[in-house]
């Protein structure tokens, strides 16, 4: 594996570039991708059999927090920060990184990044290719950056007005439609020296990259209390939004009304069987949500990673690590729980399907030790999806971490 150096953002870090070696001469249509710390690693993958390809890396600046494809599908925008994994704040380098994608899925840098205010916990691109979104945690804040008809990352638009922005932002989306702006914020549960801090859906919205104040909504209500919502994702034909609700380990489901969500979610359900804490010290937590491009099937990861010591070893404490499986109902689109499937990892923050709607690929985030003794890697787990929307296990890529974490993975087709 061959190893350049290049100047990288003004001479705030170096971006390390390691070139995989030549792929087979027939390369896959598509590209696995998943960061680990500094690191974006890349590999060819065939969405039948799940057999991938060489490794390819590429190194940024600073831990890779969140990534997002423009709609073209030739660049990838990544940010980063050198803030702490799972940190509410500090750090010194933040930073949104475009990333141009070459034919067999390589990445190399496309312009120069734009610097951030502070670290990035989500980004995504609205469907115009116009504008990068960016959510902050702690502070809870938001920024618009503008894309530059290259694809290159330009200014900051300033917004017209103070914004409401909740406490713990965890995601921004755009509404299916391009009038608004969801920004998902978590809240935070209590603690033996605080309060709960509420949780919300706080809705803007969008024109030209400025925004405005216009819908909060928080179920339950208590003002956001015991609501915890993380991640939302959008039915592909239905006006209809899913939330993933990490505090309650729960799926909300909202209609769409034009440019808003209906306050009152028109279900609710659980994600797992299994209590957000249970006695022994397990802690379970949904993560990321997924709706399947047909429309038929959405999908939820349970996650779970605390530990207690054992014989002075810290050892896995006890939780659900799954990935729920919901059938979406064809004319409604109401989920009913059909599969929680095991991972055979710990902690999956993030997981993706293939643009066909072949295969789904859940990156578990660290390594951990059970009682017994044995370590379980972290790793890249693939699975089938079944023509019912249900998954069949096909292989694990064991990526083992160490003290980092494995924080994003995607699955993308080779640009046109």
């Amino acid at each position: 594996m061959t190893i350049q150096r290049r100047d990288f953002s003004k001479g705030l870090a170096a971006a390390i570039f390691s070139g995989a070696p030549a792929m087979a001469a027939a390369r896959r249509a598509d590209t696995l991708y998943a960061a680990t710390g500094r690191v974006m690693a890349w590999r060819s993958l065939d969405t039948t059999t799940g057999i991938s390809g060489a490794v390819g890396a590429i190194t940024l600046p600073s831990a890779i927090q969140y990534a997002w494809p423009h709609p073209a599908g030739r660049l990838l925008y990544v940010a980063t920060s050198d803030a702490p994994a799972g940190s509410v704040g500090g750090g010194s380098i933040h930073r949104l990184v475009a990333l141009s994608i070459g034919p067999d899925g390589a990445l190399s840098p496309h312009g120069e990044p734009a610097v951030l205010p502070q670290r990035p916990v989500h980004m995504s691109v609205d469907p115009s290719g116009r504008y990068a979104l960016c959510a902050y945690n702690a502070p809870s804040n938001l920024s618009v950056h503008l894309i530059r008809p290259d694809g290159t990352v330009g200014a900051m638009v300033v917004q017209p007005e103070p914004l409401d922005c909740g406490i713990f932002a965890h995601q921004i989306r755009m509404i299916p439609g391009g009038r608004s702006v969801v920004l998902v914020t978590r809240g935070n549960d209590a603690s033996a020296t605080r309060p709960e801090d509420p949780g919300a859906l706080k809705l803007f919205d969008f024109d030209h990259g400025h925004l405005h104040n216009a819908q909060s909504i928080a179920v339950g209500g208590r003002g956001g209390l015991g609501y915890g919502p993380r991640h939302v994702d959008f039915h592909p034909h239905l006006p209809l939004a899913y939330v993933a609700v990490e505090r309650q380990n729960q799926l909300h489901t909202h209609r769409i009304i034009g440019a808003r969500l209906a306050p009152d979610p028109d279900q609710i359900a659980s994600t797992t069987d299994q209590p957000p804490s249970d006695d022994h010290g397990g802690t379970t937590l949904v993560g990321a949500i997924h709706v399947h491009p047909r429309g038929h099937a959405l999908y939820v990861s349970n996650r779970a990673s605390s530990t207690v010591e054992v014989e002075g070893r810290k050892v896995f404490a006890g939780g659900d690590n799954s990935i729920a499986v919901f059938a979406l109902h064809p004319r409604t689109g109401l989920p009913r729980l059909v599969q929680r499937i095991d991972p055979r990892g710990f902690h999956v923050r993030s997981f993706a399907i293939s643009p066909d709607g072949r295969m789904l690929a859940a990156a578990s985030m660290v390594d951990m030790t059970l009682r017994g003794g044995a370590m379980v890697p972290a790793g890249i787990s693939l699975f089938r999806i079944l023509p019912d929307g249900t998954l069949a296990f096909l292989r694990k890529i064991d990526t083992p971490v160490g003290q980092q974490t494995q924080f994003w993975t995607s699955i993308l087709p080779a640009p046109a």
